[in-house]
C-alpha cells in the first residue's frame, strides 16, 4: 500500500523515494512514513508536519516555472525530445543548440496549450520546442533568446548504444580479475603496486594471451596512516591512492646520489623487518615507509622538462586537484574527520582555507606531486598492457561511493545527502542487510551541476584504462538509503536519473574507446538488465548465481551475450573455498546467518551437486586434467571455466585466485574488522602467500589459461621454460 498522506506521497514520487518494493524472496514490503520523512530531510525538504509537507509540495510544483530553461537536459542521440521554457507571458522565444564545436542547430517550436501562470508576482508563459534529432554526441548548450536577454543551459547528447572498443572487433576476449594490492613481488613494498600491475599485465598477455586485467578500485584513501583497508570505501573516487606508487620507478630515483638512495633503502629495509612474519597485508606500515621514501624523493626536485610536466598537470586538473591536496594537508593538521575541524576549515572556499594554503603551499604541492606520479605510473601500466598485446588492457573498478569523512564530501559537501548512508536491503547472501557507511549523492544536486562531479570522476578513471567496471551499477538507477541510527531493514530505495547517468557513462567510455561492465548482481528489477543491454553496457554473470526459474543452473547457451561472465567474484571465496563451504562456515562464525549452519551447508551442497551434475552431463570434466597435474578440485574449477566458453558472452573473466588455487576469502560482506577484509595476500592451495614471481612459475595458471584459449596442450610456465634455456 502506498503512503496514505497525499502530500507525503507526492513528495516521495517527485524525489524518487520508494513507497514499496519486493525483497529478494519476492515479498511485497511497504516503506514507513517516518523513513520517507527522514529521506526527505536528507534532501533538505521539511515534511515533518502536514503543513510543512504541503508547503513543500507547492514549492515542488512551482519551481520549474521559476526556471527559464531546464537545469540540464540529457538525451540519447537520435531520439526525439521536447524542452519546455518559461518566459514572460506573450514574449517571443527562440531556442538553438550550440554544440561543443560552435555549430548552431535551430529548435522548432511546437504547440503548447499550457495556460499562463503567475509566479512570484510575474505572469509567465510556457513555450515548447522540439530538439533536432541529428545532434552530435557531446556536451552542448541550449541557448534561449527572449525579450532582449539570452539564457543558457547544459545539453548532453549521449550514445544510444556504446560500441565495443575497436581493438576488440567482433571477437570474444578473456582476462583476469585480481586485487592488485594482494599481488606482491619481491621488489614491492609489502603490497602490490603499479609496477607489479605492469608486470602482471605483461605476464597475462604474453604467457596467457589474456586481453585485459580487471583490478580493484585504485581510489585515494586517507593521505597518511592509518588508512581504510577497503578499496571500496575511499576518500576520493577522482584521485589515486599513492600507496600503489613504486618509489624506485619515479624517474628522479635513477639520478640519486648514493647517500640519498641509501636513505630510501633504509625505509624499505625497516618495513621488511616489520612485516616479514606477518600473515596479513600491513597497509599502514607499508604506506608509512613508502611516504618517508617519497618525501625524500620530492625534496630532490625536478629537472626542467619534468617541472614543466608537473605544472601542466596541476594546470589541467585545476581547482579540484588543489582542493584535494589542501584536504590532505588539513587532514594531517586537524585529524581524519573534517566534520570535527574548526568550522572555518570545513569548506574549501573559506578565507581561512586560502590562508592555510598560502602558509603550507609546499606540503600541498607534495600531495599534488604524489597524484602526478600516480598518473604517470598508471599510464605506464596501461601502456605496458597494450604494448604486450592486450586488446583492452586495464579495466578499473569504480566504487559505489566514498566514506563520510572523505575528501570528496569536503570538496562537494552540498552534493551529498546528510543523515543517511548507502547500503543494501536483506538478501540471500547477507540476510541482515548492509550499511556501507557511504553518503549518497543527491540526485537533485547532480542535475543542478549538469552531472559534472560524475562525469569528471568517470573521465579520470578512464584516462588510463581500456574499460571500467561500475560496482553496483544498480546505484545509477536506485540506491538503498539507510537513515542514521536505523538498521538496513529500515531503509528505502531512492531513484536516480539513470538515463542521464548511464548516458554520460557511455559517452565518456565512447570517447575513451573503452568498454563498460556493470555489476548488476543481487536484487535487480528485470527491466534494468534489458536497459543496460540496449545501451551497450555489459552486465555481470556469475556461474553460481545464474539459475533458471526452477532454481537449476542456467544452460550456457541461455546466458547473456553482453556480459562479463565468470565463475566467481571478489565478494565470494575463490572457487576452491566455495566448493568446500568456506563461505557458509565463515558467515556462521561471524553471526551472519539467519538459518542454522547445518541447513545452510545442506543448501550449499545441493547447489554444488546441481552444478557439478551439469558439468559432468555436458562433458566439461576431463580426465586428462588429472594426468596433466590437476587435483580433483582443480578439475572441477577447469570444468566450470569450460562451461563459460560455451556461453555467448563476449567477455569472459577468470579470478587470479582460481588460477593459482587460492581458497582464502578476500572480503566478507557485512563485516569490517571481524574478518581481515582486503588484507589477505594472494596465496596458493596450501594457504601460503605467493609472490608475483611464483605466479609466473605456476603450472596451475597455465592449465586454466589453456582452457580459456582452447589449447589442446598446456604450455610450460615461464619459470620452467626460462630454467631450461
Amino acid at each position: 500500500m502506498a503512503l496514505e498522506d497525499p502530500a507525503l506521497a507526492e513528495l516521495a514520487d517527485h524525489f524518487g523515494i520508494s513507497q514499496e518494493f519486493w525483497d529478494w524472496k519476492g515479498r511485497h514490503t511497504t516503506i514507513s512514513p517516518d523513513t520517507v520523512r527522514t529521506i526527505l530531510a536528507a534532501l533538505e525538504v521539511d515534511a515533518s508536519t502536514p503543513e510543512t509537507a504541503w508547503a513543500a509540495v507547492q514549492e515542488v510544483r512551482t519551481k520549474p516555472w521559476r526556471r527559464t530553461l531546464p537545469t540540464c537536459v540529457v538525451l540519447e542521440q537520435g531520439q526525439p525530445r521536447i524542452v519546455n521554457v518559461h518566459v514572460a507571458a506573450g514574449a517571443d522565444a527562440h531556442l538553438v543548440v550550440r554544440t561543443e564545436d560552435g555549430q548552431d542547430f535551430v529548435c522548432q517550436q511546437v504547440d503548447n496549450t499550457e495556460p499562463d501562470r503567475e509566479v512570484d508576482g510575474v505572469r509567465l508563459g510556457r513555450a515548447t520546442f522540439e530538439l533536432p534529432t541529428d545532434l552530435p554526441l557531446g556536451y552542448h548548450r541550449l541557448v534561449l533568446y527572449t525579450v532582449g536577454r539570452t539564457v543558457e543551459s547544459p545539453l548532453i547528447v549521449t550514445p544510444a548504444t556504446l560500441p565495443f572498443p575497436p581493438a576488440m572487433g567482433e571477437k570474444r576476449v578473456w582476462g583476469y580479475a585480481t586485487q592488485i594490492y594482494s599481488v606482491r613481488s619481491s621488489n614491492s613494498w609489502g603490497l602490490g603496486d603499479l609496477v607489479d600491475l605492469s608486470d602482471l599485465c605483461v605476464w597475462a598477455s604474453t604467457q596467457q594471451f589474456a586481453d585485459y586485467l580487471l583490478i580493484n578500485p585504485l581510489h585515494a584513501a586517507q593521505p597518511v596512516p592509518p588508512i581504510e583497508p577497503s578499496p571500496y570505501l575511499p576518500s576520493s573516487r577522482r584521485y589515486t591512492n599513492p600507496i600503489y606508487l613504486r618509489p624506485e620507478a619515479i624517474p628522479e630515483y635513477a639520478a640519486l646520489d648514493d647517500r640519498t638512495r641509501a636513505d630510501i633503502e633504509a625505509f624499505r629495509t625497516t618495513l621488511h623487518d616489520q612485516i616479514k612474519d606477518a600473515d596479513q597485508l600491513r597497509r599502514n606500515e607499508a604506506y608509512a615507509a613508502k611516504l618517508g621514501a617519497l618525501e625524500v624523493l620530492y625534496r630532490v626536485g625536478l629537472p626542467p622538462a619534468r617541472q614543466m610536466a608537473f605544472e601542466g598537470f596541476r594546470r589541467r586538473e585545476g581547482r579540484a586537484l588543489r582542493d584535494f591536496a589542501i584536504w590532505c594537508a588539513l587532514f594531517e593538521f586537524f585529524g581524519p574527520d573534517w566534520r570535527t575541524w574548526p568550522a572555518e576549515y570545513q569548506r574549501p572556499s573559506s578565507p581561512e582555507v586560502a590562508d592555510f594554503y598560502a602558509q603550507n603551499a609546499d606540503r600541498v604541492h607534495f600531495f599534488e606531486w604524489l597524484q602526478w606520479n600516480c598518473e604517470h605510473q598508471l599510464s605506464l601500466a596501461q601502456q605496458a598492457a597494450r604494448d604486450a598485446g592486450m586488446k583492452v588492457g586495464l579495466v578499473q573498478d569504480l566504487a559505489v561511493g566514498v566514506n563520510k569523512a572523505s575528501a570528496d564530501t569536503w570538496m562537494l559537501a552540498d552534493v551529498f545527502a546528510q543523515g543517511v548512508s548507502v547500503g543494501a536491503p536483506p538478501d540471500q547472501y547477507n540476510q541482515a542487510g548492509q550499511d556501507w557507511g557511504q553518503p549518497p549523492w543527491r540526485p537533485d544536486r547532480l542535475a543542478e551541476l549538469a552531472y559534472a562531479p560524475f562525469r569528471e570522476m568517470v573521465r579520470s578513471v578512464l584516462r588510463h584504462s581500456g574499460g571500467v567496471r561500475a560496482d553496483h551499477i544498480i546505484g545509477l538507477f536506485r540506491l538503498w538509503w539507510v537513515p542514521e541510527g536505523a538498521g538496513p531493514q529500515q531503509g528505502c530505495y531512492v531513484r536516480y536519473d539513470h538515463e542521464a547517468l548511464i548516458g554520460i557513462l557511455a559517452l565518456e567510455a565512447h570517447r575513451a574507446g573503452a568498454l563498460v561492465v556493470g555489476e548488476d548482481l543481487g536484487t535487480v528489477e528485470p527491466w534494468v538488465r534489458d536497459y543496460l543491454t540496449r545501451r551497450g553496457l555489459l552486465g555481470t554473470s556469475v556461474l553460481w548465481f545464474e539459475n533458471d526459474e526452477h532454481g537449476r543452473p542456467l544452460s550456457p547457451e541461455d546466458w547473456r551475450t553482453l556480459c562479463m561472465a565468470s565463475v566467481t567474484t571478489h565478494d565470494l571465496p575463490p572457487t576452491a573455498g566455495y566448493l568446500a563451504g568456506d563461505h557458509v562456515r565463515l558467515r556462521h562464525r561471524l553471526g551472519l546467518l539467519t538459518e542454522s549452519l547445518d541447513d545452510e551447508l545442506q543448501h550449499a551442497r545441493h547447489e554444488h551437486e546441481a552444478l557439478l551434475g551439469v558439468l559432468a552431463a555436458r562433458g566439461y570434466l576431463h580426465d586428462d586434467d588429472l594426468t596433466q597435474g590437476a587435483d580433483e578440485v582443480e578439475r572441477l574449477v577447469l570444468g566450470m571455466h569450460r562451461f563459460l566458453l560455451d556461453t555467448p558472452s563476449r567477455v569472459l573473466n577468470v579470478a587470479l585466485t582460481d588460477a593459482v588455487g587460492d581458497r582464502l576469502t578476500q572480503n566478507q560482506p557485512g563485516t569490517i574488522d571481524e574478518y581481515p577484509n582486503w588484507r589477505v595476500p594472494l596465496s596458493g592451495p596450501d594457504n601460503r602467500p605467493m609472490l608475483l614471481e611464483d605466479v609466473y612459475a605456476s603450472a596451475r595458471a597455465m592449465r586454466i589459461s589453456a582452457v580459456m584459449n582452447g589449447f589442446e596442450q598446456v604450455p610450460e610456465p615461464w619459470g620452467a621454460r626460462s630454467a631450461g634455456q
